[in-house]
């Protein structure tokens, strides 16, 4: 049975399609244009937000704490239970998200939302509202190819599975593949200015 599943998620990996807002694009040109995004959020000193629902929240976290760990990038989930409740409990679920966001949310951020079904009404609000005022936006959605989710972004992953725990496990993966690609370049960088400093010094 594990065999099985291990198939099926090598399956959902090869079911990632990656889009940019001009269309369809190659898995390197994804990674390419998840590193400049990225790399303008820390260059500009702005603040990357993740955000998700259930599973897609302990993921946006694990991303959040790596981007503040490894990409030296401020990050926030916006999940902290007393602001959750208050803003649920006076505004409803849906604005849990966006109703931050439409007060902090500035041109140098960075939001990243993650949505299994791409329909999670608090997700597509919050993304709307960083459409409207032109921050970068990256999504990782899955199941149905008509979800809207899955185009709003300047970059978008989209898993064509209807399988949550595939979904899921697939988009961690890909977030930790971003920072996992983003950390060998850093090291290769480190290596090369290294080695170029040993050989100033030695001529």
């Amino acid at each position: 049975m594990f065999a099985k599943r291990f198939h099926d998620l090598s399956r959902s990996f090869a079911s990632t399609v990656y889009t940019a807002s001009s269309g369809p694009i190659t898995e390197d040109a994804a990674l390419e244009k998840a590193f400049e995004m990225l790399g303008r959020v820390h260059d500009q000193r702005g603040i990357a937000y993740v955000i998700g629902n259930g599973g897609s929240a302990g993921i946006a976290s694990h991303f959040s704490t790596d981007l503040i760990k490894s990409l030296k990038i401020p990050s926030s989930t916006l999940f902290d239970s007393n602001l959750v409740t208050c803003l649920s409990n006076d505004y409803g679920y849906d604005q849990v998200f966006c109703y931050p966001l439409e007060h902090i949310l500035r041109p140098n951020d960075l939001l990243v939302a993650i949505s299994s079904s791409g329909k999670s009404p608090n997700i597509i609000q919050a993304a709307q509202v960083a459409l409207r005022k032109g921050v970068s936006l990256i999504t990782l959605s899955g199941f149905s190819d008509q979800n809207p989710l899955r185009t709003m972004g300047d970059l978008n992953f989209w898993v064509a599975q209807n399988d949550y725990g595939l979904v899921e496990t697939t988009h961690f993966f890909l977030l930790h593949t971003i920072i996992d690609f983003w950390n060998q370049q850093a090291r290769v960088k480190e290596y090369a200015r290294i080695l170029g400093s040993t050989a100033a010094k030695q001529n």
